[in-house]
């Protein structure tokens, strides 16, 4: 006999929710309101005088040749953030679920990384690609590169994409490592008795069984690399040279930190808002469709 627990007190579910809810409007609801509502808003630095121009936010800031720049460098930064970490940690996942001796060990080390804040990370890869002081960075000089990511917007989107890839490749591993282990042994097993080749049995065999865990984590980069990056980028570049690693949400942070002009940050607080969850929605719509549940 199945025992229930029953709750004569209607009042208690919504006890148990009200933290939660609580939580999510203070921290979400009610900025992402506020946002929305001076993105329609022109005001002084000192928010003394407040003026509600409609759209015209909107317009001036897709009228601004630098912002087209900002969403090239967002599109560019994200997409090789995501496919760097994913397929690294799906590369180490790989090599850390064979048997070999020491993996316990491996798997140790490559989760650290996760640990580390993102300002944190961005201070390592100075001591690693500075042209003065960095490791890599004076390496590079002495074999007669021209290396400076200070002056090179080319170099400075690699190093802060590096950097950021890194970041993330110890979160993507986890979720690889753990999905690579629930696959029953005895399908690779019969798919290796059957001939196929272990190129040919992760293609056909363990990537599909891996698809949603590959969604899953898909989504979670493109959402990382468009939000939590700003600190590694702040600590490392701060948007330049000359605003050639400035992405959306740093571009936010500038004008509305920096420049004090909450409308234009409020607007492209909305616009970035909007483009994820544009992407988030593109993804379940048509991506999941080829997930193997």
């Amino acid at each position: 006999m199945q025992r229930k627990a029953i709750f004569n007190n209607k009042l208690l579910p919504y006890l148990l929710l009200a933290p939660q809810l609580a939580i999510t409007f203070v921290f979400f609801f009610w900025p992402a309101g506020e946002a929305v509502w001076y993105s329609f808003i022109r005001q002084d630095a000192f928010g003394i005088s407040k003026q509600f121009v409609w759209f015209e936010n909107f317009t001036d800031l897709f009228a601004d040749p630098l912002y087209h720049q900002v969403i090239l460098n967002t599109v560019i930064f994200s997409v090789s953030v995501t496919v760097l970490a994913m397929g690294f940690a799906l590369g180490l996942a790989v090599l850390a679920d064979r048997h070999i001796r020491g993996k316990d060990g491996y798997r140790t080390l490559l989760i650290w990384p996760y640990a580390v804040a993102p300002a944190i990370a961005a201070i390592l890869y100075i001591f690693l690609f500075h042209p003065d002081i960095g490791l890599i960075g004076r390496a590079l000089k002495a074999a007669g590169i021209a290396w400076n990511y200070t002056l090179n917007g080319n170099q400075a989107m690699l190093v802060v994409v590096l950097a950021a890839a890194w970041k993330q490749v110890s979160y993507n591993f986890l979720f690889f490592l753990a999905g690579l282990q629930s696959i029953p042994r005895s399908v690779l097993e019969a798919a290796a008795i059957d001939g196929a080749s272990p190129m040919h049995r992760f293609r056909t065999v363990i990537f599909p069984l891996l698809s949603p865990t590959t969604f899953f984590l898909l989504v979670i980069n493109i959402t990382y690399a468009f939000f939590d990056t700003f600190g590694i980028i702040d600590a490392l570049t701060k948007g330049g040279p000359g605003n050639a690693t400035q992405t959306l949400i740093y571009r936010a942070y500038i004008d509305g930190r920096v420049n004090l002009d909450i409308g234009s940050s409020s607007a492209q607080s909305v616009v970035l808002m909007i483009a994820v969850m544009a992407l988030t929605l593109v993804q379940f719509r048509f991506i999941e469709r080829k997930v193997h549940y």
